[in-house]
């Protein structure tokens, strides 16, 4: 299939299959991550997934940098119709992303809890989990650990790096930081720098945590008492920002839970309240709330334009090609960021591309098989824009 027939067809793909998460350590204590503030890290192990095969001349590699709650499993199945990837309608035979034509790599990000090295991990200095004692690291760190990935797995440039809001923040680090490894860079739903707002719904989320009476300063490993109150209402709070108010209306409106009308209580009631209650039980089932306050803030420090010309003169030496995608209803991630990527970019006289997609489902949009916005993808890879 080529990719003027994807292009007309592109949710006609299909899975990858089943699929599997390996491990691989990239640092120890003789070779150790130095992070951005100079301190140093080890062990750091990675959790990864690869779809595809790597061609003779290891040019069709592209790198998918996962969001917030994001994991390594971007596509495929890990047995079952509900162990679906994240972005599985993005990636896999005849999708936006061919893996009949790409080498794809996704990894657990630095500081994460699906396999990476994270507060959860054990400190080797004390033998027991890091909690807070884990160190502070950036989005330029975040990147440096997967560039180390995939130079263990061969790859020294890339055809493409994609990345959804913090994802999409560390495409933009990488380019910056690295001008020649990467030649088409996807930026969606991404910001270059925090709004008071975004960083005003983090702290809130984050204390919600941290009040928890069970969170006992990040050390409630092994403790049988674990900040799930917290957590799941910074899940549910972040969750009501990723949506658009048009998509809430739709799908639940005012509905009830029951038909008759009760009594008022200060219980569930309405469907949104339902909705909300299960997606943050949910989200007890896979997420650790020390890496949720640590990814959290690394996004409210990133502000790879704050020297701005230092930026335009790097950037004027990068022939990398970049698309910019913002969704119409994402209120979280507004256009405004992306026309403020782009304008930088504009400056600096790069070869870009920037669109606003209509789509009813706010910030979430980038996850979903939106068709005008695969397409998008889909031509942009095959160098039509």
């Amino acid at each position: 299939m080529t990719h003027e027939t994807l292009g007309s067809n592109a949710e006609a793909g299909t899975s990858v299959g089943l699929v599997a998460t390996q491990n691989v350590r990239l640092f120890d204590e003789e070779r150790p991550l130095v992070l951005e503030s100079g301190e140093t890290l080890a062990p750091v192990d990675v959790a990864y997934e690869t779809y595809g095969e790597l061609n003779a001349e290891r040019s069709n590699a592209i790198v998918f940098c996962h969001a917030l709650t994001g994991d390594a499993h971007a596509a495929g199945h890990h047995g079952g119709p509900k162990t679906e990837g994240w972005w599985d309608s993005m990636i896999g035979p005849g999708k936006p992303v061919d893996t009949r034509r790409y080498f794809v790599v996704c990894s657990n990000l630095l500081g994460g809890c699906s396999g990476s090295t994270g507060p959860s991990s054990t400190d080797p200095a004390t033998g027991k989990p890091y909690g807070l004692r884990f160190p502070h690291f950036s989005v330029r760190d975040l990147v440096e650990v997967q560039r180390a990935l995939l130079r263990k797995l061969g790859v020294e440039k890339l055809y493409a790096g994609v990345g959804g809001s913090l994802g999409g923040m560390q495409i933009l680090q990488w380019v910056l930081d690295h001008p020649g490894e990467m030649r088409n860079a996807l930026l969606i739903c991404a910001s270059s720098r925090l709004t008071p707002e975004n960083i005003a719904f983090s702290s809130v989320a984050r204390n919600s945590i941290m009040r928890d009476v069970n969170f006992q300063n990040g050390d409630y490993y092994g403790t049988g008492r674990e900040p799930d109150s917290g957590l799941a209402v910074a899940r549910m709070l972040a969750h009501i920002t990723y949506l658009s108010g048009e998509a809430l209306e739709t799908k639940f409106g005012r509905e009830r839970r029951q038909a008759q009308e009760p009594s008022p209580t200060f219980g569930i009631d309405f469907q949104i309240e339902s909705y909300l209650d299960h997606q943050g039980e949910k989200f007890l089932k896979r997420f650790d709330a020390n890496t949720y306050l640590y990814l959290s803030r690394v996004m409210d420090y990133f502000d790879p334009f704050a020297d701005e010309n230092a930026v335009v003169e790097g950037l004027r030496q990068s022939s990398t090609r970049f698309l910019v995608v913002s969704f119409d209803t994402d209120w979280r991630f507004s256009t405004s960021h992306s026309l403020e990527i782009a304008r930088v970019l504009e400056r600096a006289g790069c070869d870009f591309v920037r669109e606003e997609i209509a789509s009813p489902w706010g910030h979430d949009s980038f996850l979903l098989p939106v068709p005008a916005y695969h397409q998008l993808v889909c031509d942009f890879l095959a160098g039509k824009h």
